[in-house]
């Protein structure tokens, strides 16, 4: 059973669909007037962010209080970071107080591998550079389940900046896993070429296309996921304006009306409105973007859960 979240990699098809399947039941938690069950009473959790974050910590934070865990927020901003500490002293600093798991955010790729290297507790990566955000991608599976019924055979379309895009590379490798069928969609710049080679060894068979076109993938689609442009991340020109990208690339009203009725449109956050989706398509009926921020609580309490409980 794992110990550890550090990818998406690490989830066989029995070990996800069991998050998910617990996921559901945390939901229904949020039915009832207490909202809280005593399972990790007595533990503690580290949120450990070198990242600024709003729903990724307040999601792990409040997955953790409804498990009655004891949260420890750990922000780099006015800590021993800024002073020079390194992550190993600022992960013996955390081993030295009893922490019994740590989420981790690092702009550094691979940092939660190095983390677990360093700690008896579980670690959790709640989104590592440009490399993975794997719960990301299990509460986007949850939310796909919950509106559809079924993962399996399922098109998924994920739009945009895959290149600088740890969620879509999570989600690659998680519904390859569960029997999705992935198309990513970009510009030739954001679409990195060797990706499908990436993930083989992780993925057996990845059931993974790539396509230029997004007018074109669009009558298939069971699923948009559209992701945020990183402009952050970039440090060259990756498309000529945010106009081109956005005619090009962006999901707007006539888009989406070339969906097949039943279709979804997701988006991780936060979200550029106007550029990579129109604003009457990120607030219409399709789009799971809310449910997606309240299935994120339920899919994280799921993880720690199972890894604290030692049940998966």
């Amino acid at each position: 059973m794992i110990k550890h979240l550090r990818s998406a990699a690490d989830l066989d098809a029995e070990t996800a669909t069991l998050i998910l399947d617990t996921a559901g039941e945390m939901a229904a938690l949020a039915g009832r007037e207490v909202k809280k069950l005593p399972t990790l009473r007595g533990r503690t959790v580290v949120n450990l962010f070198y990242e600024d974050s709003t729903r990724t910590r307040i999601s792990f934070e409040a997955a953790a209080k409804r498990l009655s865990a004891d949260v420890i927020n750990f922000s780099a901003k006015g800590s021993s970071v800024s002073k020079g500490e390194s992550l190993k002293d600022t992960a013996l600093t955390l081993q030295a107080m009893g922490a019994d798991a740590v989420v981790i955010r690092h702009p550094a790729s691979g940092a939660p591998h190095r983390l677990a290297s360093w700690v008896d507790g579980s670690v959790i990566n709640a989104g590592d550079g440009t490399h993975e955000h794997p719960t990301q991608a299990l509460l986007d599976a949850y939310t796909m389940r919950s509106r559809l019924g079924k993962i399996a055979g399922l098109n998924v379309v994920i739009v945009g900046d895959v290149l600088h895009s740890r969620v879509a590379r999570s989600n690659v490798l998680l519904l390859s896993t569960l029997g999705a069928r992935v198309t990513l969609v970009g510009p030739p710049t954001l679409v990195p070429v060797d990706i499908a080679a990436a993930l083989t060894p992780a993925v057996e068979k990845p059931r993974l296309e790539v396509s230029y076109d997004l007018d074109s993938v669009l009558p298939d689609a069971d699923v948009v996921m559209m992701l945020r442009v990183q402009t952050e991340r970039m440090q060259d020109s990756y498309f000529p304006s945010a106009r081109e990208y956005s005619r090009r690339y962006g999901l707007d009203v006539p888009r989406m009306r070339k969906l097949p009725e039943h279709a979804i449109v997701m988006h991780p956050g936060p979200m550029n409105r106007g550029m990579e989706i129109a604003p009457e398509v990120a607030d219409s009926s399709r789009s799971t973007i809310v449910e997606q921020v309240a299935n994120g609580v339920s899919a994280r309490m799921a993880v720690l859960y199972l890894l604290l409980g030692g049940k998966a």
